[in-house]
């Protein structure tokens, strides 16, 4: 509801978008390096249900691996906006972008470099992923190695 409320005062997700990319620059689409598909990021992910549906269907999207480019910090829970370079097991390669709360020991673990798995939604494509948390280490080993795979053939 404050969701809504907000792009109301603001006048349109537009300006929405506008006024986080001036308020936080380091958030804008060329900053995380993303096209203009990609619907920025929520204020509070919590109080908009387009982000609440988006993590639900990421929750249960396909399996990818994500090779950690950087990441920000959004505010103290700490909560962090990761940037990955995403492979698929089809071939795809995009820069995906997890809006993630991270506990104080995962954040100082992150390294540039690191591959972790990740999901996202093939359907939608707008450069959202989410951290895999629940993937199992054998199927994440089998996605990679056939991503391996197909890059050297």
């Amino acid at each position: 509801m404050f969701g809504r409320m907000w792009v109301r005062m603001v006048g349109s997700q537009k300006n929405l978008d506008d006024l986080m990319a001036q308020l936080r620059p380091d958030l804008s689409r060329e900053s995380l390096g993303v096209g203009p598909d990609f619907p920025g990021v929520a204020p509070n992910p919590l109080l908009s249900s387009d982000a609440r549906k988006r993590n639900a269907e990421l929750r249960m999207g396909a399996l990818a691996l994500g090779i950690l480019v950087d990441w920000r910090e959004v505010n103290s829970n700490p909560r962090v906006v990761l940037m990955f370079d995403v492979e698929t097991v089809g071939g795809i390669s995009f820069r995906g972008i997890a809006d993630e709360d991270l506990t104080i020991t995962e954040l100082t673990r992150l390294a540039p470099g690191q591959t972790l798995p990740v999901r996202y939604r093939p359907a939608v494509m707008d450069h959202y992923v989410a951290l895999a948390r629940d993937a199992d280490p054998a199927h994440v080993q089998r996605l990679s190695e056939e991503i391996a795979s197909r890059k050297r053939t």
